[in-house]
């Protein structure tokens, strides 16, 4: 499946020009973005990105999702959105097998729905928008295999019911393959950053046993965690790669205390990803369910890959600028 989607990436950008082309009139129409997480901010730069482009074609919005990591509740958030009949749903997908029923329901009632940053592949959800999370692993594990000269032991903080976060693992292993560097333990912090901070306190507590020479993030709010807990113990020398671009992040990359981390675009997948909302509806495909994954002359691409980049302490106060000017923070 990653393959596919790797191929399909080019496509996407090349139809992505008119898909933004946003005709005709926008009157009473209403898009909703579903997160995971709407206080962190990494979904905080997505509703940005999606609430400028509302702004800009004088649509109605609403973003939602819970305030904490809780599958079921954004189930929950999806089916109150489904409910109200919006013109599109953008939604990062915490639990595929949990949301599938309820993401197909939404296609058959004429809903187009869009995921991103998060898949749910084997939904009939349109397409995915987001990272080649499986090359932004990658990314990570050659710096990892870098960092660490090819030999050392690993702890990994992930969410494994989450399709991105197999798919950044995927990565990670693959570029590892042929090197000494053990992944020694796989965590579950299960959306809460305690687990982090708590595991890595006892992985240190266990150094002589079992001695853990780098931490690699999958997701955004584990990398802060983890030097926290370093820094306040006085630990040098671990290798810590993060994910995206948390402000506490970039502020431990300055420090010296995180190598790296992965940037994503959260703000420009919900950007793009209303403006391809509105044009599906303008479009009126008709019935929503249709195999287009298999459809050669497809309306709609498989997967636009909207990148990722490798921030560390060569490029963060670029980075930082760069996000100030933006953002005005």
């Amino acid at each position: 499946m990653i393959h596919r989607k790797i191929a399909f990436s080019t496509v996407s950008m090349i139809i992505l020009t008119p898909l933004l082309s946003c005709g005709g009139g926008h009157s009473g129409e209403s898009y909703v973005l579903v997160s995971t997480n709407v206080k962190v901010p990494y979904w905080q730069s997505a509703s940005s990105g999606f609430a400028q482009a509302a702004e800009q074609m004088k649509v109605a919005y609403v973003f939602n999702g819970p305030s904490t990591y809780d599958p079921a509740a954004e189930r929950d958030a999806f089916r109150d959105v489904v409910a109200k009949k919006p013109d599109g749903i953008l939604i990062s997908v915490a639990d595929p097998n949990l949301m599938k029923d309820d993401i197909d329901q939404a296609i058959a009632s004429g809903i187009p729905v869009i995921t991103i940053d998060s898949d749910a592949p084997a939904s009939k959800r349109l397409f995915f928008i987001g990272t080649n999370n499986y090359q932004a692993g990658m990314t990570g594990g050659k710096r990892l295999a870098q960092e660490l000269k090819g030999k050392g032991n690993v702890a990994v903080f992930t969410m494994p019911s989450q399709t991105n976060l197999k798919e950044r693992l995927h990565g990670y292993k693959d570029a590892l393959e042929g090197t000494q560097i053990k992944l020694a333990q796989i965590v579950d912090i299960k959306g809460d950053p305690r687990i982090t901070f708590d595991t890595t306190t006892q992985i240190l507590g266990n150094d002589k046993k079992e001695h853990i020479d780098a931490f690699v993030c999958l997701e955004a709010q584990s990398g802060k965690e983890v030097a926290t807990v370093l820094d306040s113990n006085g630990i040098k020398g671990r290798t810590v790669i993060a994910m995206d671009t948390d402000p506490d992040t970039l502020n431990w990359i300055q420090k010296g205390v995180i190598a790296a981390t992965i940037s994503q675009k959260p703000f420009t997948m919900a950007y793009v990803g209303l403006k391809m909302l509105d044009d599906l509806h303008h479009a009126q495909l008709g019935k929503l369910n249709a195999d287009w994954a298999r459809d050669s002359f497809s309306p709609v691409p498989a997967f636009v890959d909207t990148g990722s980049a490798l921030v560390d302490k060569t490029n963060v106060d670029e980075f930082i600028a760069a996000t100030k000017s933006h953002t005005g923070q």
